[in-house]
């Protein structure tokens, strides 16, 4: 069942007697990953009772007689062995090292028993791999990352894989997707034993929110399965990642693969893991997720685009898998990232093949003010300084009516310095305000140095 259903199956068996309820047993394999690996240690091993968080007793097992090294080369040294899993009321196997390698057969077999014995057996992640070559999964619905759940789905074809779901509780057995979703499961099993409030307040101690919305669509990409390569499907389902924004249905797709509906349809799930059609409204529903995230479509123009018939469909499909409209979806993109975009644009007027322009607004080239002296006449002055290293010319006012102190006739004769064109010196021209004269330096603006 999925992550909001609440009600627990008749598959549940009744715990052992040697078994208590309270002792959750954490089964560490070498090579797995230390964040999905510290999980259930963080949920279930630190007594937070002074935060209303009802106590587990930890019992950290080993699942195999080898070195228990994770990622960054971490080697660990788990206090207990198999044979503590037979106190455990919950069994929890954080993740696995590979999703090609089978697990030990000596840590399957405890499994079973646990299982047996009415053990609840938890899979975070690839620890999911675990619970189904231990037969755990068998005719139930599960989940994994999403990446790996077409694996999962063609390895166990008995399993009923969701990768939709951030959790699924399925009674006694429960999987999770990756990472972060092991948080979501712990939570969810922490609120089944002692209700939302120990749950929330168990939360807030781990600063994430006590229970998440949606799932696992928002993350899904339109990476195909690893073993894809080598199938003659992989063509077909190339062409359709490639085609989304035309319309064709599962019929088109049969007949490329040269196959009856049927046959398309067994083939296509074994592979993927999904039906066809499902798999389709997906990747079209993510295309059109790039699109309101990444362009100025409207949300007709993205309909179109993804292949959908009409907006309508659009906004059905993505409310179900995304769990809102294309236009809040957008506007909440957007929202969280006010900046998007504006430092990869060029400003107005700057030319994208002028890369260095930006430095030449340096703070440090700000003219330096004076006691009682104002910016502007700060760089009004720095200006009148730059002049008159390149033209020698006086510091000194311009005369009341516009000259020169030289004579300046119609052939450009200069009284100090020169100029270029039909007037020179720094004297304003006919007809300009005086005050262009002391035009202000750029801040960063070189000098040209004399000679």
């Amino acid at each position: 069942m999925s992550q909001d259903s609440t009600t627990v199956p008749e598959t549940a068996r009744k715990l052992s007697g040697r078994r208590r309820r309270e002792i959750v047993a954490v089964l560490l394999f070498s090579g797995g990953p230390i964040f999905e690996s510290s999980i259930p240690l963080s949920v279930f091993g630190i007594d937070r009772q002074d935060a209303g968080v009802p106590r587990y007793r930890l019992l950290v097992c080993a699942g195999e007689d080898v070195p228990l090294r994770t990622t960054g080369g971490l080697e660990l040294t788990a206090p207990y062995g198999l044979e503590a899993l037979s106190r455990a009321g919950t069994v929890v196997v954080p993740a696995w090292r590979s999703i090609t390698q089978p697990p030990p057969t000596a840590a399957l077999d405890a499994l079973r028993r646990a299982h047996e014995e009415g053990a609840r057996i938890v899979g975070l992640c690839t620890g999911a791999f675990v619970l189904a070559a231990a037969g755990l999964l068998d005719g139930r619905p599960a989940t994994t990352h999403w990446m790996y759940a077409p694996t999962l789905a063609k390895r166990y074809p008995s399993v009923h894989v969701d990768p939709r779901e951030l959790f699924v509780d399925d009674g006694d057995v429960l999987t999770s997707a990756g990472t972060a979703a092991g948080i979501d499961l712990c939570l969810h099993i922490v609120r089944t034993d002692h209700g939302a409030d120990a749950a929330g307040a168990l939360a807030r101690r781990l600063v994430v929110p006590p229970r998440r919305s949606g799932g696992q669509e928002r993350y899904l990409d339109r990476s195909l399965p690893e073993e894809i390569g080598a199938d003659p499907l992989a063509e077909v389902v190339a062409w359709a990642l490639e085609h989304l924004h035309e319309q064709f249905d599962v019929e088109t797709l049969a007949a490329r693969a040269y196959m009856s509906r049927r046959t398309f349809y067994r083939r296509f799930r074994s592979l993927t893991g999904s039906a066809p059609l499902q798999w389709l409204i997906t990747q079209r529903v993510l295309q059109a997720q790039r699109l309101l995230e990444t362009s100025d479509y409207s949300v007709d123009e993205v309909a179109g685009r993804c292949g959908f018939r009409s907006p309508v469909a659009l906004r059905g499909h993505f409310r179900r898998q995304l769990g809102s409209s294309p236009a809040a979806y957008r506007a909440a993109y957007r929202a969280r990232r006010p900046q998007s975009g504006s430092a990869d644009r060029p400003e107005r007027g700057e030319r994208p093949d002028r890369p260095d322009r930006g430095d030449r607004f340096e703070r440090q080239d700000l003219p330096e003010q004076r006691p009682g002296e104002s910016s502007v006449m700060a760089m009004r002055r720095t200006a009148m300084a730059g002049a008159h290293a390149v033209t020698g010319a006086s510091l000194a006012p311009p005369p009341p009516h516009g000259g020169h102190s030289g004579h300046s006739g119609p052939g450009g004769h200069l009284g100090h310095g020169t100029g270029h064109g039909g007037h020179g010196g720094l004297g304003p021209e006919p007809g300009k305000p005086e005050s262009d004269l002391y035009s202000p330096r750029l801040p960063g603006q070189r000098e040209r140095p004399v000679g």
